[in-house]
């Protein structure tokens, strides 16, 4: 029970104090890219300053985050979210609940692009950096899933408001990437298949949610059966993504089981 608390009180602490720190102030700037870039970039600041410090509280005894093999992980990240919103758009085109209305000219691009990965890094830090790494530390693997997963769907509330679809996909994209990120041992894979869930799903095709100041460059127009369609949520909303991403997890899971057998073996066969 000591312990439980013990973790649960740095938990609480760790993610009330980067909150209260998130919501100080931005960086002053006329230029609307830009200003979303620094609203962007400050609270993943806080998020590597709140993990720094308590991954010196824990005396270094816990990897809050682990970059191995980044080039076979950024491809592997990159290829899953391009299947996983190319799929899942595809799917909607091709049943007729999604269509193109015309095309936006989006000024600074790349900046809009930037700030939106540096939001996918903050959110994947603060859900499976430090919080995740400490409750399968003291607890397991599964402990740590829940507790991220649950912390992950609070940050995405409107999800709620659009029903209980959305909900699931919230759900089933964090059992999704947390799965990756067991399977290939590194955080990095997750932070590029979000960042092209978003940066695809949000500014290319205006069908995924971000901050309401986002562009898009696409006008998507979702119409039709809403279970399908995703209704007010969009591609976030349809059956089809919580379809795909129960297939990921499950696909995932029995690449890490297989991977975690294969590894037991392995010292099995080395103790004998």
């Amino acid at each position: 029970m000591k312990k439980f608390l013990g973790t649960a009180l740095k938990v609480i602490i760790f993610f009330v104090g980067w909150a209260v720190c998130a919501g100080l102030g931005d960086i002053p700037s006329d230029n609307p890219a830009i200003w979303r870039l620094g609203a962007e970039a400050l609270p993943l600041l806080y998020i590597v300053v709140f993990s720094i410090a308590f991954w010196l509280i824990e005396k270094r005894r816990i990897t809050v985050v682990s970059f191995q093999k980044p080039v076979l992980n950024v491809t592997l990240g990159s290829g899953l979210g391009v299947v996983w919103i190319g799929v899942a758009a595809a799917v909607m085109y091709l049943t007729g609940v999604m269509s193109f209305s015309g095309s936006n000219q989006i000024s600074c691009l790349a900046v809009w692009l930037i700030a939106c990965f540096l939001n996918v890094i903050m959110q994947e830090l603060l859900v499976r950096g430090y919080i995740y790494q400490l409750i399968k530390n003291k607890c397991n693997m599964w402990a740590a899933l829940i507790v991220s997963t649950g912390l992950f769907t609070a940050m995405h509330g409107g999800a709620f408001e659009a029903g209980v679809i959305a909900v699931l996909n919230v759900v089933t994209m964090s059992v999704f990437v947390t799965l990756v990120m067991e399977y290939t041992g590194s955080i990095i894979a997750p932070i590029f298949a979000h960042a092209v869930w978003n940066g695809v799903g949000a500014i290319i095709l205006g069908g995924v949610s971000l901050a309401d100041d986002y562009p898009h460059l696409f006008n998507t127009v979702f119409s039709g059966d809403a279970l399908l369609s995703g209704g007010s949520c969009k591609i976030e909303g349809s059956i089809v993504v919580l379809i795909l991403n129960t297939l990921l997890s499950i696909v995932f899971f029995l690449l890490l089981r297989k991977k975690k057998a294969a590894t037991l073996q392995k010292m099995s066969t080395i103790q004998n």
